[in-house]
């Protein structure tokens, strides 16, 4: 019977650690991951204005870029590699 005890404490504790890592993924970590693909998207279709542009070490960060159906939302910055975004 104390087998049996000590088992299922031992289970109990690792669903408790299981779900607390699980909340802590997404309460800090996921908004973050998700921010950057929602960024990565609407960098991927966006306009830029060439003039709000500069170059340094192989990459291009512009910052009015304008994205949606008609790049009616915006500004957003965006940062391409090689000069991707002009």
């Amino acid at each position: 019977m104390k087998e049996a005890t000590g088992e299922l404490n031992m289970t109990v504790v690792t669903v408790v650690a299981i779900a607390a890592v699980a909340a802590f993924f997404y309460a800090f970590i996921w908004p973050s991951i998700q921010s950057s693909i929602i960024a990565s998207t609407n960098c991927a279709s966006a306009q830029c204005d060439s003039s709000s542009c500069t170059e340094t070490g192989g990459s291009t960060k512009c910052t009015a870029c304008y994205y949606g159906e008609n790049f009616e939302e915006g500004p957003i910055t965006c940062t391409f590699q090689n000069g991707g975004g002009e």
